[in-house]
């Protein structure tokens, strides 16, 4: 039986495993973690569960392929559609609840913003094609092989090239709407692979199709199940983790690979696939190989600053998902993107699981996923940032909300841009690997296969298609597909 060795135990490298289970191979995954899932964890603190990582999930059926992969093995995941995508809100008052819905989405979205319903059906309907005119090629086969250019799906997603609003930033593309509040409200699925709205391309209008087309999901168990699912049938089926385990190279000989080296140990294997970010796969495990410097400097995508706060009183206004929106968004990617700092009006995005699993908090309370977006680690002053924007955050939840939080807020854990490169590896602590501020940024992605060393291959959020978990879930089908064909 033929040797595969996973670096890393994040959705992409668990999904990677259980595919290349699939195909008879013995798979061992090294985690430097003592636990598995990435940026996909959760903590228990005072009596609140948070999850630490992803809070949106969409394309369950990606999860549901996977584990399905082994029919004969009990698999307890499951979850259930939401209705209200998320909540809304405004300084001056408004609240928009957006539902998945259609039909109910263009008539509340009309009405409360005084908007034409036409509008709404048409950008709706774009959205939907883009999305079905680009995934083949760009989210469902490598972008780097001959093989994909062949296909009747690219060449219909070539012809419509001027309707895919490439040469257009998504704001450009969102400013068919009178309202500038709508404008704002679709300029925010830029942040779903940690872009700028003024910057990415109209293409990424798409988006909006896969949370409001396609549907948003509670994960029961919240989004720690996801991991843990694919975790829990990963040892069911024999795949082998080891954990607190560190990789220090990748060896090869005569431009193959033949194994890895730990902290711990040597491993000869077959083929060695890195979940690690792209960026440290070559400057700490490849540091004898060749880089591609020009996809390793790309601009990084934003990051994160998150406060988990268990809250003492229940607010019947939010639900799983909710948005208090900068009066300046502008002004905000500006500081974040150029300036790589925070403004001083940040959209604050407040995610609580309690809402669908009372077990997450005490009765009565609620555990606050509190995010804003944040530049990447590049050598600033992260205590005094933290303590600004922890004020700022409480200044417009009191804004939207008529509340001062600080007053309920019973427990903390904070996890800073520094916090997630220590975790997960993730190079200036990065969400989603490289930004797509850039028309051409899809195809700059660094491959699922290197063209240096056979058998190495990478999957994850730093690899094409991109970060989050469907684009990770994504990137192990492509590499799975790849050597697959290498073999046959």
């Amino acid at each position: 039986m033929k040797t595969a060795i996973v670096i890393g135990a994040g959705i992409g490298g668990l999904a990677i495993a259980l595919r290349l289970k699939k195909q008879d191979y013995h798979v061992i995954v090294i985690e430097k973690n003592d636990y598995a899932g990435g940026k996909l964890h959760a903590i228990d603190q005072d009596g609140y569960r948070f999850d630490l990582g992803p809070s949106l999930f969409t394309l369950p059926h990606l999860i549901d392929d996977l584990l399905q992969l082994f029919p004969e093995h009990e698999n307890l995941f499951s979850y259930r559609s939401k209705q209200i995508a998320c909540h809304y809100f405004w300084e001056d008052g408004t609240v928009f609840k957006a539902s998945t819905d259609s039909q109910e989405f263009v008539g509340t979205a009309a009405a409360i913003f005084n908007e034409n319903e036409k509008t709404l059906y048409s950008y709706l309907q774009k959205s939907k094609k883009k999305y079905n005119l680009t995934k083949s090629l760009f989210l469902e086969k490598s972008l780097h092989k001959a093989s994909t250019y062949l296909s009747m799906d690219t060449v219909k997603a070539l012809i419509n090239t001027p309707f895919l609003g490439i040469s257009n930033t998504l704001d450009q593309e969102n400013r068919v709407f009178k309202n500038p509040k709508l404008t704002q409200l679709f300029n925010r699925y830029a942040t779903y692979n940690g872009s700028s709205p003024y910057q990415t391309p109209g293409i990424m209008s798409m988006i909006p199709h896969l949370e409001l087309g396609l549907g948003t999901y509670y994960p029961h168990g919240g989004m720690h199940s996801i991991s843990q699912s694919l975790f829990e049938m990963g040892e069911k089926v024999g795949i082998e983790f080891r954990f607190r385990e560190s990789v220090t190279h990748i060896n090869h000989l005569d431009n193959q690979v033949t194994g890895i080296t730990t902290d711990r140990a040597t491993y000869e294997a077959d083929l060695v696939v890195s979940n690690m970010d792209i960026y440290p796969t070559y400057r700490n495990l490849m540091k004898d190989i060749k880089a591609p410097e020009k996809t390793l400097q790309q601009e990084r995508s934003s990051s994160a600053l998150i406060f988990y706060w268990g809250i003492d009183r229940v607010f019947s206004e939010l639900d799983l998902h909710n948005i208090l929106f900068s009066e300046d968004y502008h002004t905000e990617f500006e500081h974040i993107f150029e300036l790589k700092t925070l403004s001083k009006d940040p959209t604050v995005y407040i995610n609580i699981t309690s809402k669908e699993s009372q077990e997450d908090a005490p009765a009565g309370h609620e555990n606050w996923f509190v995010m804003i977006n944040a530049p990447g680690d590049y050598g600033q002053d992260w205590e005094q940032i933290v303590q600004e924007a922890k004020q700022d955050i409480i200044k417009k939840v009191e804004k939207c909300l008529g509340v001062n939080i600080s007053n309920h807020i019973k427990t903390e854990y904070i996890l800073t841009p520094q916090g997630i490169e220590a975790n997960t590896s993730s190079y200036r602590g990065a969400l989603y690997g490289a930004a797509s501020n850039d028309k051409f940024a899809a195809f700059l992605r660094h491959p699922n296969f290197n063209k240096r060393v056979k058998n190495l291959y990478h999957v994850g959020g730093s690899v094409h298609p991109g970060g989050g978990i469907p684009l990770c879930l994504l990137s192990a089908q492509i590499t799975s597909d790849l050597i697959s064909k290498a073999n046959s």
